[in-house]
This record gives structure tokens, C-alpha cells and sequence, in this order.
């Protein structure tokens, strides 16, 4: 019954338990901090490549609005135009003979996509891939601005055509050039 009662050793004991204790958390802090800096970096990182197919979608739809034809729009980027895209914007998907219409863009492979376009300098550079995977048929084209002499119907029997527009589905992929991991995809329905 001695040895039960013998408190000798007690304080050390405790002391290590805290110890202990105290090393576990400030290990949890210090992960905690680590791991929140790499997620803030991939974020920026995300950030970054949404940011570049967002750029790449804004000359997609320039290249749309010129019926292909860049010549001048981004001389100072590296553009790559498919030569089938006349096809592609302005017949029906059933109508495109031996077109790739599938949603996948890989970048080793040109016959995958339409556009691509370099945006950024250095080792920030993105690279960003477009293809129109569909396109559905209407009488739209360009404005024309006012194309009578007046605002207003002046003819009683003149008949307005209703404007149906074309309907185009857009696949995006930017991609850093120095990292592949860095990269960001987005579907776009335009209406033109």
C-alpha cells in the first residue's frame, strides 16, 4: 500500500503529458499555417488560368463576329486558326464532313481544336486552346445597323423577318505553359 501513496514522480509525469500536449498543437498550428500559404497559392494559381480563358473566350467571339478572319486583331500573339473554321461557323454540325465536334481539347493534338492563342508574358504565359463543338443553324449575321433610311416601318406592306440567331457551343482550355497542372475549362453557349 506504500508504493499507491508514494506521489514521487507525479509532477515530471504531468509535466511531460502537457509537453506532450503542447507539441501536438503547436505541429497542428504549424501545418495548419503551412498547408492555408499552399492553398492560397493555388488559388492565385486558378485564379490566374480562369482569367486567361476568359481572354480566350473574348477572341473566341471576335473570331466569330469576323467570320474567322483575325488578320490584324492579334498580330502581336501567337494565333493559330484552324483552316476549317468557315465550316464550322457557318453550316449546321450535321453538315461538317470529317470536322471533330467532341467536347476534349488536348493541347499535343492541333486536330482537337480550332484557336489557340498565347496570353501573358514569360513564365506566365498561358496558352489557350477554343473549338466550336456545335453550332446550330439560323439567319442572323453581323449588325447592320440601320439598313432602311428610317427608324420606323414607313410601309404599310413590308414585312420584317424575324431574327433567329445562330447558336454556337464553345469549348475553352487555358493551360500555363511552364505547369500543365495549372489550367482551367470552361463551356460557353454564344448566341450571335
Amino acid at each position: 500500500m506504500k508504493i499507491l501513496r508514494n506521489e514521487k514522480g507525479f509532477a515530471l509525469a504531468f509535466v511531460l503529458i502537457l509537453a506532450a500536449i503542447a507539441l501536438v498543437m503547436t505541429l497542428g498550428m504549424l501545418f495548419m499555417v503551412s498547408r492555408g500559404s499552399y492553398v492560397s497559392g493555388q488559388q492565385k494559381r486558378f485564379r490566374t488560368a480562369v482569367e486567361a480563358a476568359r481572354g480566350g473566350i473574348e477572341a473566341t467571339l471576335q473570331m466569330i463576329a469576323s467570320r474567322g478572319n483575325l488578320a490584324g486583331t492579334y498580330d502581336s500573339l501567337n494565333v493559330a486558326l484552324d483552316n476549317d473554321i468557315g465550316t464550322k461557323l457557318g453550316s449546321p454540325t450535321d453538315n461538317w464532313v470529317g470536322l471533330n465536334s467532341s467536347i476534349a481539347i488536348d493541347p499535343g493534338d492541333p486536330s482537337t481544336y480550332d484557336m489557340r492563342i498565347d496570353l501573358g508574358t514569360g513564365p506566365e504565359t498561358y496558352r489557350v486552346y477554343s473549338k466550336i463543338v456545335d453550332t446550330v443553324e439560323g439567319n442572323s449575321g453581323a449588325d447592320e445597323g440601320l439598313v432602311k433610311a428610317a427608324v420606323v416601318n414607313t410601309g404599310s406592306g413590308e414585312v420584317i423577318v424575324m431574327s433567329i440567331p445562330f447558336l454556337y457551343t464553345i469549348e475553352v482550355l487555358s493551360q500555363s505553359q511552364t505547369n500543365a497542372t495549372e489550367r482551367s475549362k470552361f463551356s460557353v453557349l454564344y448566341q450571335y
